[in-house]
């Protein structure tokens, strides 16, 4: 084939030699401008359609690049976008482009303005209106909530959403209240308020149960409904002193099913199943534990000093425990057992 232009014999393009139809050529392009919107809340960034966490450079050449077009023929190998600053909203931006073309190696040029325009994401939006589908209620067994268990619990599920909502958005604590008795927390979905109270009854021991309440109607007619999990806390928990059946134990760990108690003074392992666990009794929590000093020690028996009167008492400890220079101990009618 000729080209028409130069009339050289070769293969073409539109009629066009492979130089011809480069000269002068725009090979990629991009809008005059490109508006990108920025939560005025979380300052995420909507990029094709979705909110997307990004410092603002990155982000600015994510969204030139999304708006790339070629001519026909041509496949992009490489992209990159270069932005500067023209003010705190507008930034110009150029993109180089390296591309192939009828076999040949060639490279393209295209420049745009990317324009900040504020918004509010759908998450930020139900959030800031209060928005939420289930109730997670933390109670007790007693007439008030510790506050330590209270705190904690409130700190484990924000930690909780912080990692789920990485992955989906639409994951969020939207309210947490201190209500006699105990704590509320509004979340945003009902599988997010069923998965934390599983978690909370597994990692503690608690009761749950679940109610639900007709709130209206969804778009395509069907009923709308909030859920409500209350989790009720136990008493006892992980590392306490507990009597169980006229026995003293450590809570050494606690599953959905099950719990493990080690027993004070000969320390053998008892499991015990769920639904035995209510004829636990806290004795001391494991920060209300007494500390006594070492006088000496020997293989499985170590001499304190009493917490309280300061007499010396032979206490038994595990056989290869190391021990240091002062012990957690429990007085369990008058007995001091060494707590492992």
């Amino acid at each position: 084939m000729f080209c028409v232009r130069c009339g050289k014999e070769r293969e073409t393009f539109d009629g066009l030699c492979i130089d011809c139809f480069l000269n002068g050529k725009r090979l990629i392009s991009l809008p005059d401008h490109i508006d990108m919107e920025r939560c005025a809340n979380c300052e995420e960034f909507r990029i094709s359609g979705q909110w997307v966490k990004r410092n603002a450079e990155d982000a600015i050449g994510d969204i030139a690049l999304s708006q790339l077009s070629a001519i026909d023929g041509l496949r992009i190998i490489s992209a990159g976008a270069f932005s500067e600053e023209q003010d705190e909203r507008n930034f110009s931006v150029n993109v180089d482009a390296d591309g192939e073309l009828c076999g040949r190696l060639v490279k393209g040029e295209a420049e745009t303005v990317v324009r900040i325009k504020n918004g509010v994401c759908q998450r930020c939006s139900r959030q800031l209106g209060n928005y939420y589908e289930a109730t997670l209620q933390i109670r007790s067994g007693k007439k008030e909530l510790d506050e330590k268990i209270r705190d904690g619990t409130v700190r484990y599920v924000r930690e909780r959403i912080e990692n789920m909502s990485s992955v989906n958005r639409q994951i969020f604590l939207t309210k947490v209240e201190e209500v006699p008795g105990g704590v509320d927390m509004l979340l945003s979905s009902i599988s997010l308020g069923k998965a934390l109270a599983k978690e909370l009854s597994d990692a503690y021991g608690a009761e749950t149960k679940e109610s639900s309440k007709l709130i209206g109607k969804n778009d395509d007619g069907s009923d709308m409904y909030r859920m409500t999990y209350l989790v009720r806390m136990p008493e006892y928990h992980l590392n306490d002193v507990v009597i169980f059946e006229d026995k003293a134990y450590k809570l050494s760990s606690i599953s959905k099913d099950s719990a493990k108690l080690t027993e004070l003074g000969s320390f053998r392992v008892t499991s015990i199943r769920r639904s035995q666990m209510s004829g636990l009794k806290v004795h001391s929590h494991h920060e209300e534990l007494m500390r006594a000093t070492v006088v000496s020690r020997s293989k499985n028996e170590i001499q304190i000093l009493h917490p309280r009167n300061y007499s010396t008492v032979d206490v038994t400890v595990p056989e290869g425990t190391e021990i240091g220079d002062t012990v957690n101990v429990a007085d369990v009618d008058d007995v001091i057992f060494y707590v492992p």
